[in-house]
C-alpha cells in the first residue's frame, strides 16, 4: 500500500466544468508521485452528527469542513503516513515543483487581495484549509478536529462560512505560528480577473505579498458565479496557469522555500 492518500470530495454532478480540469491535475500529480487517490461522494458527511448536520443544513460548506478533517483522521487510521486533502476547485499547475515538505503537518497559504475604503487595494495574508497535509504522530490534527466540532455544538447565532475553516484555522494559526506550505496558494476574484487579462494592480500586489512563487491554487470556486466569472473566464484562467502560473516573484530574504513557520 503506498504510504500516501490523497482526498478531495465534491457534489455530483459538478456544478461547473472548469472543476473537472482541478480534479484531473491532482489526480494526475497523485498517480505521479505513485500516491493512492479517493474521490468522496456524499458518504462524506457520514462522520459528521445529526444535529451538527441540521444545524448546518443551510451552510453545507461548515459541515464539509469538518467532514474533511475527520476523513483525515480515518485516513491516518487506516495505516497511511500521509493523508492530504484537496479542495475540488484546487488546481496544480506546476506539478514537479509541488513538493510535500519534510514536517508533521502543513497547511496552505492565502494572500487574499480585496477592494476596501476608498477603492484601495489590501492584502490579508492568512492560511486555508484548500490544502492541508498531516502525517502519522501529528500533534495538530485531532486538536483542531475536537476543537472545530465543539465550537460547532457551542455556537447558536450566526456562523460565517468559514466559521471553522480559515478563520478558525487562521486564529490558530496566529497563536501556535503553524507550518505553512507557501507554494499552495489562493487566488481571490480580483487576482483572477488580473490573470485573465495579464495585468493588473491586484495581481502586481499579490505577486509582492506571496513569499513565494505558487506552484497550485485554490481558485474559490464558490465565488466565480456571485463575482460573474464566466465558465469561459475559468478555462483560460486555467490555461494561463498552466503556461506561465502567476508570473515571476522574488523570494524576500529569508523565505526562500516552500516551507513557512512565520504569520
Amino acid at each position: 500500500m503506498p504510504d500516501t492518500l490523497i482526498l478531495q470530495s465534491h457534489r455530483q454532478p459538478l456544478p461547473y466544468p472548469w472543476i473537472e480540469s482541478c480534479l484531473e491535475s491532482v489526480s494526475r500529480w497523485s498517480e505521479n508521485n505513485s500516491f493512492d487517490y479517493r474521490f468522496i461522494g456524499d458518504e462524506l458527511f457520514d462522520s459528521v452528527p445529526a444535529p451538527l448536520l441540521e444545524k448546518t443544513a443551510k451552510q453545507k460548506i461548515i459541515a464539509t469542513d469538518l467532514a474533511r478533517l475527520r476523513a483525515l483522521q480515518d485516513g491516518l487510521r487506516q495505516g497511511y503516513a500521509t493523508v492530504i486533502w484537496c479542495d475540488a476547485d484546487f488546481l496544480i499547475f506546476n506539478p514537479v515543483e509541488f513538493v510535500l515538505p519534510d514536517c508533521s503537518y502543513t497547511l496552505g497559504r492565502e494572500v487574499w487581495v480585496q477592494v476596501v475604503t476608498n477603492n484601495r487595494l489590501k492584502a490579508y495574508s492568512k492560511v486555508h484549509n484548500a490544502f492541508m497535509m498531516f502525517r502519522a504522530g501529528n500533534s495538530f490534527l485531532n486538536f483542531y478536529a475536537e476543537t472545530a466540532e465543539r465550537l460547532l455544538h457551542l455556537n447558536c447565532g450566526h456562523m460565517p462560512p468559514q466559521f471553522i475553516g480559515p478563520k478558525l484555522l487562521t486564529a490558530l494559526h496566529n497563536i501556535a505560528i503553524c507550518p505553512v506550505m507557501e507554494t499552495a496558494g489562493m487566488l481571490s476574484p480580483l487576482v483572477i480577473r488580473d490573470l485573465i487579462k495579464g495585468q493588473g494592480a491586484a495581481l502586481d500586489m499579490f505577486r509582492r505579498e506571496s513569499p513565494v512563487q505558487i506552484c497550485a491554487a485554490n481558485l474559490s470556486g464558490s465565488l466565480v458565479e456571485p463575482e460573474s466569472i464566466s465558465n469561459d473566464d475559468m478555462r483560460r484562467l486555467i490555461e494561463v496557469l498552466a503556461v506561465g502560473g502567476v508570473g515571476k516573484q522574488k523570494y524576500p530574504p529569508g523565505r526562500e522555500g516552500t516551507i513557512s513557520l512565520l504569520p
